[in-house]
Order: structure tokens, then C-alpha cells, then sequence
């Protein structure tokens, strides 16, 4: 009996074994992304996408809009879910598919009204520009047509079916990097919260636009003249920093047709390549983070959505929205939109209106596939006059051996006033004189030190002749960076990792030297401190996970800080956490400026006892024992997987414990890190590097899933495989009738 009960109990777990080995493969690996064999596909002439040991897509075709259409196919492979995640959320439909919520995402880029501003965007672009949006949808929607039942595990879970790719869709995805990276209205209103309540001085002196030794010109990036490097020919280094995602927001794709061969990282969902080289000129892109939004308060009556406009009664457009929700009904909401942009802020009695340059009136410009296509300095800088935004650092360097750097992106040209702060919005007095023109913002070419060095700085000279604001960040990275760069020369592209790897924070260091010699000052001899000032004492500045002096000079610098803020604005300490906040202390206790503090030495000396406390509620009594990376852990999570019960977890990356902070080279936080790494090689194009942060693929049983993390995590990178291309497997497209 019993035998005959286990010979049961095994034959059921058995099918249940079979099921579930059956569901996974008819969900989960059958729609693994085709590596190999023939493809029909409506394209002019025959072409082929070979794919490198790291899934790398080298794409080979008889024309440029063949290209694009094979890229929009494979990318949407790979990144199809990620691709129609990133348009729901910047379109505001995420609550269609993820319920209520996504309601509060999806509201927020209603009332940025980001897809109206795509579908306008779209009608005005050149058509040049349509063409090639148009390709790569095509290719898209042809993956999406041919694998009706074969879609990411993503579509299954959720239960719902992609809508065809539109080239509304590609322009959306732009502008939902355009929101990621110049989103500054909420720096507005805390700076507006603290004056309110404290001193205006000091609350100004809280959020400069520049720091003591800002060193020209700015971005995440450098590059080197050959006469600092082994091969005679510069290098080009790149690795921006964003948040964490898994999959990645960055694609590498190889591109070539006639008139194009380009390499690098692509944003998916968005034809071309836009950080990486082509045969002649390689060049990196990050944040140049400007101000470009202004709140304006409107005297505003929400009843008839009329409001005043230099003494006269205007009327408000009024948008209907219907937010659809899984599982409920749909939902409603207005945007009433005024001359400065929708209303989307609400304090107290105030009702904001927010203008936004990606917002403006024919702005939207699509140059990217232009600068794939650039041979030298004059055509590069030609398509970066086209660039619409996000304000943008371009550092370039050309095999002839040039270097340069440009800014770019429309800024608005503000006169009387900085950006700074909510302003009056019935006056008119506020209003933009049109944009800073091109050829006015901050540029260098060939600097006679053959460095170009810069890490989100303002770029901006202190005589700049207009109006500058932005949430640029502390000079402590970029100091680093010129310095490491500066001390040696026979540069290779491999030895570049270590400085994009760097975890020397000089303003941590300061801190920590300040913090000692106040302790020594006041010849304390506390036995619970003893310890802690040894560790400071001792530490060389170095953010490494196994230390504990990074953790507790980081809990140190949270509470001097928040005193600081305090000291300005009473009550509002703990609200103060603007970039600028490490070079505001620095400065403060460099220069101890009187009216702050009555004592600076013991702001400092209670900021240690309150981290000692901190850390040892958090990490033990022991403070030789603490590490930093016990603190500075990173979780990334597969967004939908995730919440598999027992197995989702698996396709996660994390908990992670890291070393890196905000002030170091290698910027690290909670939030965000370096999402890929790029060093080209201009003497020898198959010497350079590129890496991702996670992997090629967004299919969580792809092999290209994660397989780069470690090598990320460990400082390791990959050959940037260009004109020597060993395959692994080829696709072979075949064309048919269009």
C-alpha cells in the first residue's frame, strides 16, 4: 500500500515536472531571440546580422534604411518588453497594464503631455528624419507580426500584446531621456520651501551654479591627445551614469551600409547609435544639466481655466486625458495648458505652470543618425547644432588626431532672472528671449595641455555674458580625473578602466581631515571616539566596500549637512540634498565664515558622535569591523519577473554590496552608476573597448541576459570588435515584397 502511494506521489510530481519544463520552454525559451539561419524579410537587397561572443549585433546591409530596419528587428529580439515598458511609462499608459499602480507615473507624464509633444514633433521633422524613424519601426513591427505567439515571458505574465511600433514611439523614447535628464523644477520648489523660512542669503549660498576650481569644459568623459599616449593616436573615453535598470538602457549595435559604419551603444527603440565611433571620429555624450524648466506661478482660476497675462484675460486649453486601467474603469483627468506650458504644480494657494524646452514649438530635431555619419570636427559640430536636447557635453576625437568638446542642446536665454526659483507668471517679465545661440555655448578644440577632462561640471565661464543655471555637480571628479590623466603618459585604452574605476573622493578626505584636527584641536580624549578618529586618521580617501572609514565619514557628512541646511533655513535640514552639497560644505569650513555656526569644530565633532551612534545601530559596536559596502548595497530587480513567487528572485541582481560614491570617478549610489563603459582606441579601432552594465538581452533565460555584470562589477571590458568581426552565429535576411 505504501509503495503503491510513493509510485503515485512520484508519477505526479513527474508530470508536474513535465508541465512545468513544457511551460517554460513554450514561454520562456522558445522566444529566445533567433541567432542563426535565414530570415524573409521586406528589404531592398540581401543582408546579414552577425552576432560577436556577447550577442553584438553587426549589421550589414546594401542600404542605410535596410540597416535601420534590421536594427529596429534585432533590437526588439532582444529588448521588445523594456522597448514598450519605457513608451507606456513616458507615454502615461502603464496603468493599462500594471493597473492602479501605474496611475500616479502615468498622470505625472500626462500632464507632461510627452506623447502630444511627440506626435507634434513628428509633423515638423525633416524628412530625412522620418525615413529613418519610419525603417526602424518597420523592422520592429515586422519581429512583432512574425512571432504573434512568441513574445518575451513578459507580454505572457502580464497578459496583453504589444501595438505595433510607431515613429511617434521612437521620438517618445527620446523624450523620455529628455525627462530623465533635465527634470530640475523640484530643485524650484525646495529652494522656494527653505527661503520661506529662513535666511535668503544663506539658502542661496545652498545652491550655487559653481563651485570653487570648476575646470573647463564639462561632461562624464575625456579625451587624450596622442602626445599622451602609447600610440600617437588620442583616446576616447565614455561611461555615463544613470539608474540602475535590468535589463540595461544601453544596446551595442554595429551598423554598416553604404555611407554609414558605425559602432557603439544605442538607446532601444531608437534607430542609429548614440555614443560610440565610426571609422574616423569617436565621441561620448552625457548630461550637460542645465536648467532648462521654469515654474511660473499664474494667476489662475481653475473654474473657467482663464488666466492674466500682462494686465489681459487669457484662455487656458483645456486637454481631456482618459487613463485606462487593468481591471477598472477608466479614468479621467484635464491638463489645462497655458502660454507657459500645462499647469502641473500645486503649493498651497499657487498654481504652477511648468515650460520645458523639449515642450517648445518645433524643437524636436532627430540628429543622430548625422553624427554617426560625421568625418571630421566642422560636419560633427554641424549635426550638434541640430541637437534639441537633453543638454548635452559632446567630447570628440578624430583619427587625424584632433580633440574637442562642445555643448549642446537648446538652452533658454533668460534675462533678469537665473531659473532658480518659481517666478511670476501673469507679468510677462519672465518670459525666454528665444535660446543661447549654438555657437555661443562652451567649446574647445585641440587644448594645448592635449587633455579635455570633465565630469558634470559647469562648463560655463564666471563671465559668461547670460543667465546660467542647473544642477551641475561638484568639481571633486573631474579634479581627479585631470590629475590621474596628467601623471603619466603612454596611455592604452585598456589602462583607462582604472580611471573610470577610481574611488578617490577628495571631498571625503577633506571631511575626514577636517573632522580629526577638530578633535585634536580640543585634545579630546574620548574612549568611544578614540577608534573612530584613528580609522580617519589613518584612511588614504579611498571609497572601498570592505572599509569602514567610508561608511562612517558618510554618515559624518549626512549630519554636518543637515546642520548646515539647518543653519539656513530652521526646520528644512533634513529636505536639503541638492549635488552641490559636498562643495557648499567644503567651502564653509575652508573659509568658516561667520554668522553660520558659533562654533564650526563643534558642528563637526557632534557630526562624528551622531555617525558613531548611527553606525552602531546599523553595523555593531565594533567600528573596525564596519564596512562601507554594508551600507552601499545595490538590488536590481527585474521589474516583472520579480514577483514570481520563489523563483523570480533568481533573475535578480543583488543585494550587491559596492564601493564608489557620489564625488568619486567611479560614481556610485543607491541610484545610479556608470550604465556602460567605452574607451576607443584612435590608432587601432579593434584595440577599443565597450562594456554594458548587465547584458545584451532582456530575455531572462537569454545567455546574454547578465553575463557582463561580473566583468562590470570587477572592472573587466571587451574588445569593441569593428573591422575584425568574429562571428558566432550569422542571420541571413532574405528580401521579399515590400
Amino acid at each position: 500500500m505504501i509503495a503503491r502511494i510513493v509510485r503515485y506521489v512520484n508519477v505526479a510530481v513527474a508530470i508536474l515536472l513535465a508541465v512545468a519544463l513544457a511551460l517554460v520552454y513554450w514561454y520562456a525559451w522558445r522566444p529566445l531571440p533567433q541567432r542563426s539561419g535565414t530570415i524573409d524579410a521586406p528589404i531592398d537587397a540581401t543582408a546579414s546580422v552577425s552576432f560577436d561572443a556577447l550577442g553584438v549585433p553587426h549589421i550589414r546591409a546594401a542600404t542605410q534604411e535596410d540597416a535601420l530596419f534590421l536594427q529596429g528587428y534585432v533590437t526588439a529580439q532582444d529588448r521588445l518588453w523594456q522597448m514598450d515598458a519605457l513608451r507606456r511609462y513616458a507615454g502615461g499608459d502603464l496603468a493599462e497594464i500594471l493597473g492602479p499602480a501605474g496611475l500616479d507615473s502615468d498622470r505625472e507624464s500626462r500632464r507632461l503631455r510627452l506623447r502630444r509633444i511627440a506626435e507634434d514633433a513628428y509633423v515638423v521633422l525633416p524628412p530625412e528624419d522620418r525615413a529613418a524613424l519610419a525603417a526602424y519601426a518597420r523592422g520592429v513591427n515586422h519581429f512583432i507580426a512574425t512571432h504573434p505567439g512568441g513574445l518575451p515571458l513578459e507580454f505572457t505574465l502580464l497578459g496583453y500584446q504589444p501595438r505595433p511600433w510607431s515613429t511617434v514611439d521612437s521620438l517618445l523614447l527620446c523624450l523620455h531621456m529628455f525627462r530623465t535628464l533635465t527634470t530640475t523644477w523640484r530643485n524650484e520648489i525646495s529652494k522656494r520651501n527653505m527661503m520661506a523660512e529662513g535666511d535668503p542669503q544663506k539658502v542661496d549660498f545652498l545652491f550655487p551654479v559653481r563651485a570653487t576650481g570648476d575646470v573647463q569644459p564639462g561632461s562624464n568623459a575625456w579625451a587624450i591627445a596622442g602626445s599622451h599616449t602609447a600610440s600617437g593616436k588620442p583616446l576616447l573615453s565614455n561611461d555615463m551614469h544613470l539608474e540602475y535598470a535590468l535589463p540595461g538602457i544601453w544596446y551595442m549595435t554595429h551598423l554598416q551600409a553604404p555611407g554609414i559604419d558605425v559602432s557603439g551603444v544605442a538607446l532601444p527603440g531608437v534607430p542609429g547609435v548614440m555614443v560610440g565611433h565610426n571609422q574616423r571620429i569617436a565621441w561620448g555624450i552625457t548630461n550637460l544639466q542645465f536648467d532648462v524648466q521654469d515654474l511660473y506661478i499664474e494667476k489662475f482660476d481653475d473654474r473657467t481655466g482663464r488666466y492674466l497675462y500682462r494686465g489681459k484675460v487669457e484662455q487656458a486649453r483645456a486637454e481631456r486625458e482618459i487613463i485606462r486601467i487593468k481591471g477598472q474603469a477608466p479614468t479621467e483627468i484635464v491638463v489645462w495648458v497655458t502660454r507657459h506650458g500645462p499647469l502641473f504644480v500645486t503649493e498651497g494657494n499657487d498654481r504652477m505652470a511648468l515650460r520645458w524646452v523639449a515642450a517648445e514649438p518645433g524643437i524636436m530635431q532627430f540628429p543622430i543618425l548625422e553624427i554617426d555619419r560625421a568625418q571630421n570636427w566642422p560636419q560633427f559640430t554641424a549635426a550638434l547644432a541640430r541637437w534639441p536636447g537633453p543638454g548635452s557635453n559632446f567630447i570628440y576625437a578624430d583619427v587625424d588626431g584632433n580633440i574637442g568638446y562642445h555643448a549642446a542642446g537648446k538652452l533658454p536665454n533668460r534675462r533678469g532672472y537665473s531659473g532658480d526659483l518659481p517666478v511670476d507668471g501673469s507679468s510677462g517679465d519672465f518670459d525666454w528671449d528665444g535660446f543661447i545661440p549654438f555657437d555661443q555655448l562652451p567649446s574647445v578644440f585641440n587644448p594645448p595641455s592635449g587633455i579635455i577632462a570633465s565630469a558634470n561640471q559647469n562648463p560655463f565661464p564666471p563671465d559668461y555674458p547670460r543667465a546660467v543655471n542647473g544642477n551641475f555637480a561638484p568639481p571633486y571628479r573631474v579634479r581627479q580625473i585631470r590629475d590621474l590623466l596628467s601623471a603619466r603618459n603612454g596611455w592604452r585604452a585598456q589602462d583607462l578602466i582604472d580611471v573610470q574605476r577610481d574611488l578617490y573622493s577628495g571631498f571625503s578626505k577633506f571631511l575626514a581631515f577636517e573632522i580629526v584636527a577638530a578633535y585634536e584641536k580640543r585634545h579630546a580624549h574620548n574612549p568611544e571616539l578614540e577608534t573612530a578618529v584613528a580609522l580617519l586618521r589613518g584612511w588614504n580617501g579611498q571609497m572601498q566596500k570592505d572599509l569602514a572609514a567610508p561608511f562612517l565619514i558618510s554618515l559624518a557628512y549626512q549630519h554636518v549637512r543637515t546642520s548646515v541646511a539647518e543653519s539656513a533655513s530652521p526646520g528644512k535640514g533634513l529636505a536639503y540634498d541638492f549635488g552641490m552639497g559636498p562643495a557648499v560644505v567644503e567651502r564653509l569650513f575652508r573659509e568658516r565664515p561667520s554668522g553660520w555656526f558659533r562654533d564650526y569644530d563643534e558642528v563637526l565633532l557632534r557630526a562624528l558622535v551622531d555617525a558613531v551612534e548611527e553606525g552602531t545601530r546599523m553595523q555593531g559596536r565594533d567600528i573596525r569591523r564596519w564596512q562601507y559596502g554594508a551600507y552601499l548595497k545595490v538590488s536590481i530587480n527585474q521589474p516583472v519577473i520579480h514577483q514570481i513567487p520563489i523563483v523570480g528572485k533568481y533573475f535578480d541582481i543583488g543585494p550587491v554590496p559596492m564601493s564608489g560614491s557620489s564625488t568619486t570617478v567611479k560614481q556610485t549610489t543607491r541610484s545610479l552608476a556608470p550604465s556602460m563603459r567605452m574607451n576607443a582606441d584612435l590608432g587601432d579601432w579593434d584595440r577599443s573597448l565597450l562594456n554594458v552594465q548587465i547584458g545584451q538581452s532582456g530575455q531572462v533565460l537569454s545567455s546574454h541576459y547578465r553575463d557582463e555584470w561580473t566583468d562590470y562589477l570587477n572592472g573587466r571590458s571587451y574588445p569593441m570588435q569593428f573591422r575584425n568581426v568574429q562571428a558566432k552565429s550569422t542571420i541571413e535576411f532574405r528580401p521579399v515584397a515590400k
